[in-house]
């Protein structure tokens, strides 16, 4: 890989990953950390049994204000953006005309706070921020914030370890956010993730994040994690990576995201592409996101053929690798959705040779959200 990192952008974070080794690839138009000296397969089986701290100050963060920005919000995703709790966030789909995926990304309702808090996926912030920005034109004021730093700390540790920083935090169940100090510093800190594992993320302004992230890698259970492993935790967990597991040319029903659209949304459909989406969920889609796990050792990446047991193409893997969990290869990817039911048997042509594969149910290691009692 070239090394262009004088043309990146760098995380206030980036004098830190060098100081701990961090080899430095382009991703997202920053310089990010793949991976520390420990390596990929011990960051990543160190957040499934400890913690990991995570740097994604490339995500997109913004505040949306006006008289009714929930309400507003609703024009361009099918979420319930209305009926999100104070001190709650919510996943949703940023969607075009079409009902095709521009993005995924979170809305949060801050307690006592009119404005709401959304964070969308670094590689699309700029095409996010300026789709939602023309939609949302004179209805709602969207104010980028790109002096604010995230982190992410995650495991079945990290209640534990940012307690000491920031108490009270520990009694935060899944999807709860709230304003708290972390280290002395203020912060938006919400029991969320990207890995399956229970933890949380820290939104503080960039001055911050050094003091922050140093106060955290001090605890002896939490390790510098890079992308690499956020990948592949990510994976296992069944989580979507966009431009790969979902792009404009998918909808939610196809990317199997049905969940995420609201019960009121679906019933008024009233959301870009509702046609399309509500014919989907009437009569089925074509295609459907499916988790598949391979046969054998030899993982299947991204763009791997899916054949059936005739040797017909029915579709393709959109993200694969090796699942250090489960010490096995697994894949996800888009099938006919003939053959989209657990347990069917394909196959995976890699490198010219029919592997076999069999479509499961996802995550494929259970996830460890702290969630509130019913």
């Amino acid at each position: 890989m070239t090394d262009t990192n004088d043309t990146l952008k760098q995380t206030p974070l980036h004098a830190l990953h060098l100081e701990l080794g961090g080899k430095m690839v382009p991703f997202a138009g920053y310089a990010m950390p793949v991976q520390y000296p420990a390596g990929i397969l011990k960051e990543h089986l160190h957040t499934r049994e400890k913690a990991g701290l995570f740097d994604v100050s490339h995500m997109g963060q913004a505040f949306l204000s006006g008289a009714d920005p929930a309400r507003v919000l609703e024009q361009v995703t099918p979420a319930d953006i209305q009926g999100i709790p104070e001190g709650m966030q919510r996943y949703g789909l940023l969607l075009n005309d079409e009902g095709g995926i521009k993005d995924d990304f979170m809305t949060t309702r801050l307690a006592g706070e009119a404005a709401l808090y959304l964070v969308v996926n670094a590689a699309m912030k700029d095409a996010d921020f300026a789709y939602m920005g023309e939609r949302l034109k004179g209805k709602a004021d969207l104010k980028p914030a790109p002096e604010r730093a995230l982190l992410a700390l995650q495991g079945p540790l990290a209640a534990d370890a940012l307690e000491r920083h920031a108490p009270g935090v520990s009694q935060m169940t899944f999807m709860q956010a709230r304003r708290i100090a972390v280290a002395g510093v203020p912060a938006i800190v919400s029991r969320t993730g990207y890995t399956g594992e229970d933890g949380f993320e820290i939104s503080i302004d960039g001055k911050d994040a050094e003091r922050v992230a140093r106060a955290l890698l001090a605890e002896p259970d939490v390790l510098p994690i890079g992308l690499g492993a956020r990948d592949s935790l990510r994976l296992e967990a069944g989580l979507c990576l966009y431009g790969h597991d979902m792009d404009e040319s998918t909808d939610p029903v196809e990317a199997n995201l049905v969940w995420s659209l609201g019960k009121r949304r679906k019933e008024a459909r009233d959301y870009p592409g509702a046609d399309r989406i509500s014919g989907h969920l009437a009569d089925g889609a074509g295609k459907k996101r499916v988790g598949l796990r391979p046969e054998g050792r030899a993982p299947a990446r991204e763009g791997t053929e899916i054949a059936d047991k005739t040797g017909r193409v029915i579709g393709r893997v959109t993200s694969g690798g090796f699942g250090p969990s489960l010490n096995a290869p697994l894949a996800m990817g888009y099938v006919e959705s003939a053959f989209a039911a657990n347990g069917t048997k394909l196959d995976l042509l890699v490198r010219g040779k029919a592997l076999g594969a069999e479509v499961v149910a996802m995550p494929f290691v259970p996830n460890r959200y702290k969630r509130a009692k019913k």
